[in-house]
């Protein structure tokens, strides 16, 4: 990829796309820029998909560099999220310091927080409304004031990010379960399916803040 022009990023991943399209097409390859995931059911079966993908690149002249690959894993970190057979959950390097993140003080500081919050907002139910008291302070010309509202919904999330909460990975041929709901401030919806323990789990949430129009 070339560095420096602004179409490099959109360009290379267009390139990816395209040489790998079959792949992803039949469901069992993910390719974001340079990082490729591979998933299978069953060994020999990932076996012949890795060769696949790497028979691929190497008739396209692309090249991996060994010490930065995984080779037959159960668990792996994919784009800061840690994927396991059947699930997937946040990068506990990245929660190591939830704990002891302190409130903002000012807005780069709130817009620091939201950063990494809305990174992992598919984990949290009405994340949107949650996080409105402090998206509220990031608005142009909004004094930054600190009051209880903001120290609460701040502490909230944090406290939900440190449950580890935890995804299913959804299953195409099973059912899905959607349940939403709305605010007077936003809207939201989750994506359930049964586990293998006959309960139904989270396969991912979103949610959306209104805006004064709507």
């Amino acid at each position: 990829m070339f560095f420096g022009l602004t179409n490099s990023p959109a360009t290379f991943q267009a390139f990816m796309n395209n040489i790998l399209k079959d792949f992803i097409d039949e469901g069992w390859c993910v390719v974001y820029m340079d990082d490729i995931l591979i998933f299978s059911n069953e060994i020999n079966i990932h076996r012949l998909h890795m060769r696949h993908v790497l028979e691929r690149l190497r008739e396209n002249d692309l090249y991996l560099k060994p010490e930065k690959c995984e080779f037959k894993v159960a668990k792996t970190l994919f784009l800061g999220m840690v994927i396991t057979p059947g699930h997937i959950s946040m990068d506990e390097t990245k929660l190591a310091g939830i704990k002891d993140w302190e409130a903002p003080k000012t807005v780069k500081g709130v817009q620091s927080f939201l950063g990494f919050a809305n990174f992992y907002c598919k984990f949290i139910g009405k994340y949107a409304e949650l996080a409105r008291p402090l998206h509220e302070l990031t608005k142009k010309d909004t004094k930054f004031e600190w009051t209880k509202i903001q120290d609460i919904a701040f502490n909230v999330l944090k406290t939900k990010f440190l449950q580890r909460l935890i995804l299913q990975m959804p299953d195409d041929e099973k059912p899905f379960i959607i349940e939403a709901d709305a605010s007077k401030w936003a809207t939201g919806a989750i994506l359930k399916q049964q586990g293998s323990d006959g309960e139904l789990h989270p396969c991912g949430y979103i949610s959306h803040a209104f805006t004064a129009t709507e």
